[in-house]
């Protein structure tokens, strides 16, 4: 999955083009590089409208003073094709992905230009891999999806854990589970928008198989793995915590994001050839606390809300009583709200040689919002500026197989904890 980027030549115009730039997540991105990313780092703005633009830029601190705006429309692909070839990294937040993302990684590879993007959403990652990975291996493009808490925290949580089993010479990964420890912070609206799109697209009985595949993005342009969905652990099961690991009392609920989080890490092992080990399982549950009887109560409750959501996602009439109390898609809490988020994830495994390791990723900020936007900004910028030290891989990938170390590091120095360690 080796080629050489056309992107990686001074002669494109800019480093990072952030497209959506006047949505609430694309503005609070543009934030995080007009304050954090390096000085000479070239940043333009790009949406369908310049003067909406114009008021998100005056919005920004002055270093985006100067930032140029570029006007382009999802809807029109000659302004795709030309924005592309404009920058080396196309950060995009224009979504739901389904309904908006298509011509963009289309013109991404084709031009040999990086992108990344906050998609959650399996069957646009599967057409990106059908579409795009071919020729973005010819050009030398990496597309990279799913920079935000979906799916880095998962991604590069499980990345780290190998890396160390690996130095140690433990032996490979078996089962292993990502834990939400603690979170504060809601869906965004570009999200639930998303869950919109993927329930009416779920009728479909193709997308619906699809989507209960767990090894829905683990294959090549030609070749969706099929297999049951018995081979993989349930998306939606209760967990003992003692089962995960013998530190961990009560009982772990299911994460609501497991079904698409899991198909990431999983493309991550078969990109790095199977790297995780040949016995590597995965799956997310969420910690609702240590006591046994109230943890089990709680998480049976989760359990059954996650799957009476999803339900009513899909169906007419309570869908439309939900859109009433959802945020819409540019909605999202106050500065003061964003600043009080956090989340912590730990993610477990047993090694093939029987020795415990955890990983754990630790940040400040709404994990949908703030800490997002830091995500985000920071992929964007690896890609732009790391080059040297990216490996050498190229085509639709993963947050982990796409940049690995050089992102971690990144995130390290944003103020994100990110460590692994064996446990005795």
């Amino acid at each position: 999955m080796n080629g050489e980027s056309t992107a990686s030549s001074s002669d494109r115009e800019f480093d990072v083009i952030v497209f959506g730039a006047t949505g609430f997540v694309g503005e609070l991105t543009a934030r995080y590089l007009a304050e954090h990313a390096p000085a000479g780092t070239r940043i333009a703005l790009a949406g369908r409208t310049e003067t909406k633009l114009a008021e998100v830029r005056r919005r920004l601190p002055a270093t985006a003073a100067s930032w140029p705006l570029v006007v382009a429309d999802a809807g029109s692909p000659s302004s795709l094709d030309a924005m592309v070839a404009r920058t080396r990294v196309i950060c995009t937040t224009v979504g739901p992905y389904l309904r908006y993302g298509e011509a963009l990684v289309v013109a991404a590879a084709s031009a040999g230009t990086d992108y990344v993007d906050l998609t959650g959403e399996v069957p646009f990652v599967h057409f990106s891999i059908a579409k795009a990975h071919d020729t973005a291996v010819a050009t030398g493009a990496r597309i990279v999806h799913s920079c935000g808490f979906d799916s880095v925290p998962s991604d590069l949580g499980t990345y780290v854990l190998y890396r160390k089993v690996s130095d140690d010479d433990a032996g490979t990964l078996t089962d292993t589970t990502m834990v939400v420890r603690s979170m504060r912070g809601g869906l965004s609206g570009g999200t639930i928008d998303s869950m919109r799109v993927i329930a009416e697209q779920a009728k479909d009985p193709q997308v619906r198989r699809l989507l209960l595949n767990p090894q829905a993005l683990s294959g090549t342009p030609a070749d969706t793995p099929k297999v049951s969905m018995s081979s993989e652990p349930s998306d939606i099961a209760i967990v003992r915590g003692k089962k995960v690991d013998p530190s961990l009392s009560g009982t772990l609920a299911p994460f609501f994001m497991s079904s698409y989080n899991t198909r990431v890490v999983r493309r991550s092992d078969a990109l790095l050839d199977g790297a995780y080990g040949p016995d590597f399982h995965y799956s997310e549950t969420m910690n609702v606390g240590g006591v046994p009887g109230l943890s089990t109560l709680i998480a049976g409750v989760v359990g059954v809300g996650t799957g009476a959501f999803l339900g009513a996602m899909s169906f007419g009439p309570t869908r439309r009583l939900l859109d009433k109390v959802l945020p819409d898609p540019g909605q999202g809490p106050s500065e003061k709200s964003r600043d009080k988020g956090h989340f912590v994830t730990q993610t477990f495994t047993r090694t093939s040689s029987g020795r415990r390791y955890r990983s754990q990723m630790r940040a400040q900020g709404d994990p949908g919002y703030k800490a997002t936007a830091v995500m985000l900004g920071e992929s964007a910028l690896t890609l732009a500026l790391d080059r040297a030290a990216l490996p050498a891989r190229t085509g639709v990938l993963t947050p982990a197989a796409a940049m690995g170390e050089a992102l971690v590091d990144r995130l390290r120095a944003a103020g994100f904890r990110i460590d692994a360690q064996e446990l005795t």
